[in-house]
This record gives structure tokens, sequence and C-alpha cells, in this order.
């Protein structure tokens, strides 16, 4: 495998590994001892994946990929902190990776805890889960707008866990002028995808910069 050396390709070499996947033909690239001595003096990953913490989630498992191939950074709900900024950024900035995946996935537990909350009989949740179920109120806000109705029973999950992705994509653009510049100068992309948990297949549905 080359080392991918633009966006394009960095997506490119994703897909092919998650078809790999999902075809139950994975490769196991870079998993043996050799390689993992090789990577003891540095690190040079050629994209950085934030996802959900789910641990049906493994990143490098679902990508058919091996060790020093991705910087991962995860947690519940793939929602937005300082710490999670930081660390992509230095995944740009120091590492030099070539695109930015966020991953969602369907049925997310935190999306659903965030609309179950909604019931009027809801138990509260602790102040810290709280604290990523209230970054997902908005796209439930939305959702419901978009379906006419204020009866949280009426969406769909995936609704919101769609909307939600837009926001965390929008609130790293946002957050980030290092991420912004990067996607500008065209050294970095931004694919934002939906890991669907029976297929194993990951589908995109937002991009920014040159990926395809």
């Amino acid at each position: 495998m080359n080392q991918p050396a633009t966006p394009r390709e960095a997506w490119t070499q994703l897909v092919a590994g998650n078809l790999r996947f999902i075809g139950g033909n994975p490769a196991h690239p870079r998993q043996d001892v050799d390689h993992r001595d090789a990577l003891a003096g540095g690190q040079r990953p050629f994209a950085a994946l934030f996802g959900c913490a789910d641990s049906r989630l493994s990143a490098e498992i679902i990508f058919d990929l091996g060790l020093g191939d991705l910087f991962v950074v995860r947690n519940a709900g793939q929602t937005i902190s300082q710490s999670v900024v930081g660390s992509l950024e230095y995944a740009v900035d120091t590492l030099g990776v070539h695109l930015i995946l966020v991953l969602a996935h369907d049925e997310c537990g935190a999306v659903r805890a965030a609309i179950e909350s909604r019931q009027p009989d809801a138990t509260p949740l602790p102040v810290n889960i709280r604290a990523i179920t209230d970054t997902i109120q908005p796209a439930i806000d939305r959702v419901l707008l978009a379906n006419a109705t204020t009866e949280v029973n009426d969406i769909h999950i995936d609704d919101v866990g769609e909307e939600h992705l837009r926001d965390t994509i929008s609130e790293l653009l946002t957050q980030s002028e290092l991420v912004g510049e990067a996607i500008a100068n065209g050294t970095l992309g931004i694919v934002g995808a939906t890991y669907n948990l029976r297929e194993g297949r990951v589908t995109p549905s937002i991009v920014f910069g040159d990926i395809e």
C-alpha cells in the first residue's frame, strides 16, 4: 500500500478497506511484528477518525487497516469538545493527515438517550451524560420542525443522528481555524459518514475538500 498523499487518495483507501470488510475478505494489513517494530520511532497516519465510542465501531477493523494508519479520537455520540478539536488539530498540523472522517452510526445510544430525555416521565440523566445529550438537542429540534410535530415518538432516531453529524462537523469548522485553512489549501478533506451496524457499510453524506 502506498501512503496516501491527498485527501482523495486517503478517502479512496478507506472506502477500499471498508469494502473488504463488508465482503468478508479483510487483508489485515500492517498488523505484524515487523511493522509494529518499525513504528516504534514515530507515527505517520494518513487520516484521522473522530467517531462514536460505541464498541461496534472498531475503526481499524471496519476499514481493514493496521497499526499507524489512523489517528483515532472517539467519545459517546461524537460530540465536539476542546480536547477533541485539539486532538484533531494535532493530527492535521503535526502528523500531517490528509483526511478527517467524522463517523456516526445508526441506532446511536447517545442520540436515543437525548430523544428519550424529552419524554415527560424521563428519569433525569447524570450531569456528565446530560452534557453529551444536550449537544444533540438542536438536531432533535430541527427534525421535529421538519416533520411538523412536537412529539419525539413521531421522529426517527437516524434522522436525528444525521442532523447531529452535520452539527458536529459545523462545530469543528467553527472552532478550528487551522482545520478550515487546511481544507482551503487543499491539503485536507473532511467526510461525514454513517456506519450501518448490520451491514458494516460506511455511507458518506457530507464532504468538504477535494474528495471525489
